[in-house]
């Protein structure tokens, strides 16, 4: 066997153990959640939990099943997932921008440094009152409050990823004559997409959590809204599938941006 063939061997047999490999840990993650389940409503059948407190998954089945014959799920969904969606776009925008900035002056970053090591470590649901009180009741506090929890600590991630950036590189710019300019487009941006992902990866939940909280004390419509209004009203099946959609919601979210981080690496290997 020729030595080029010898290697497309090796190359294959990689390829399928990488298959087999994913193959293996999505079949276990099925497992143990389809146990999980099992366990859960094997429990509340026999008594060994109340599923009046705790639920089970037949009742949140049946619960699922009356907010999608009157219509409810998919408004409380789709009002979440638009104002999760917005906040982490402006997130990222302005998160974007203010590294930027940073990068560009050294005497600004070293002012606003303190300031936003502060802003990140202050408990932004002490912030969500306030918002109400400024901004009203809506859509616009709630997604105030989303872009509130992910922005300070996205700024200082964006930003460290840019000082991170082989100096070696921006000083080959200057020398072949290009401007700073040059060296954040050709330099900065591209060396820092690593980062970005998975700062951005981190950001969506941020952003989800941010908006839950904002509908905890300002919406009528959202899961939010509906996690509360079946705390108070005891119709724990509510708040329990509502939890549920969050988890499914966030692991869409998580799974989307994973996507689209392989993709930005497929080209830029290519």
């Amino acid at each position: 066997m020729s030595k080029h063939k010898k290697e497309l061997t090796k190359q294959e047999a990689f390829v399928r153990q990488h298959r087999r490999h994913h193959h293996q840990i999505a079949f276990y993650r099925l497992f143990f959640f389809l146990l999980f389940l099992v366990l859960w409503e094997l429990s509340a059948r026999l008594g060994w939990i109340d599923s009046f407190f705790f639920s089970s998954p037949s009742l949140v089945a049946k619960c699922l099943w009356g907010m999608v014959l009157d219509r409810s799920l998919f408004l409380h969904v789709g009002i979440t997932l638009m104002e999760t969606i917005a906040s982490f776009l402006l997130v990222f925008l302005i998160s974007l921008v203010a590294a930027t900035l940073l990068w560009y002056s050294q005497k600004l970053s070293e002012i606003t440094e303190p300031y936003l090591v502060i802003l990140n470590s202050l408990p932004k649901s002490a912030l969500a009152p306030l918002f109400i009180v400024w901004l009203g009741t809506g859509s616009t506090t709630i997604i105030v409050a989303g872009i509130s929890v992910a922005l300070f600590g996205s700024i200082i991630s964006f930003y460290t990823g840019f000082q991170q950036v082989d100096s070696e590189k921006i000083t080959l710019i200057y020398t072949l004559g290009g401007h700073k300019k040059d060296a954040f487009r050709k330099v900065i941006l591209p060396g820092s997409i690593p980062i970005m992902l998975s700062t951005t990866k981190v950001n969506i939940g941020l952003a989800l959590v941010g908006v839950i909280i904002g509908e905890f004390l300002a919406a009528r419509r959202g899961l939010g809204y509906l996690i509360i209004y079946g705390s108070q009203v005891f119709q724990l099946n509510l708040v329990i599938t509502s939890i549920l959609i969050l988890c499914v919601i966030a692991m869409g979210f998580y799974k989307g941006i994973q996507c689209i981080e392989h993709h930005i690496k497929k080209q830029l290997k290519m």
